[in-house]
């Protein structure tokens, strides 16, 4: 059985010290300006972005590392245009055998799980990339792809919330040192509006453990 845990999760939620706005939608943080966006944010959690294959499969020795492979090269595109924000994945696959005798076919599982708030799965996919490695060879490499969809009105702030978050603050205004987020009703409505793309090999529960241990 393949699993996946939530809290495995990387946390995307936005941690704003404001001091003021430079212009509309604009969020000024110690001086730097950042524009929010509604696309979620692409991450591997780290414990996913590796596999390793073992033979005999029940050994755990250095000599019976069989396949390992990486996910890298992580791109991402997001269309933020319909009903649905739309954010498409390519990422890299490379793996190295330690047999590098005959030529062989490694097809090893991948997830892709869309993140609401840190913790709240929205979906959830799972496909599968192939790797071939020719005689002779001790490397192969294969290309993976995955989407997610966010519902727009999720991922937009409301507008009592995104008033207080950009509004202008000067020096002499009593409330111009306060970070808003400090407000448990801003902080928790940035969070509901804040979204993650994961992707990772789709580990069993020794995998997991192998990866954290290693």
């Amino acid at each position: 059985m393949f699993v996946i845990n939530p809290k495995v999760a990387l946390p995307a939620l936005l941690s704003l010290a404001l001091l003021g706005c430079s212009r509309e939608g604009e969020l000024t943080l110690g001086g730097i300006v950042a524009t929010r966006s509604a696309c979620p944010t692409v991450a591997i959690p780290a414990p996913t972005g590796d596999i390793t294959l073992f033979n005999p499969e029940s050994s755990r020795d250095a000599s019976a590392i069989d396949v390992v492979a990486s996910i890298t090269n992580v791109q991402s595109t997001c269309n933020e245009a319909g009903e649905y924000i739309v954010t498409n994945v390519t990422f890299d696959v490379n793996a190295q055998r330690r047999n590098a005798s005959g030529a062989r076919n490694v097809v090893l599982p991948y997830f892709a799980v869309v993140i609401q708030g840190g913790n709240n799965v929205v979906s959830k996919s799972v496909s599968r990339v192939s790797l071939d490695f020719a005689d002779g060879q001790y490397r192969a490499s294969s290309t993976g792809a995955a989407n997610g969809q966010v519902l727009r009105s999720a991922a937009t702030l409301p507008q009592e919330i995104q008033r207080e978050l950009t509004r202008e603050r000067e020096p002499g205004d009593v409330d111009a040192a306060l970070d808003p987020m400090a407000d448990p009703k801003v902080r928790a409505a940035v969070q509901r509006a804040s979204f993650e793309l994961l992707v990772g090999f789709q580990l069993t529960e020794e995998q997991l453990r192998y990866n954290a241990t290693r």
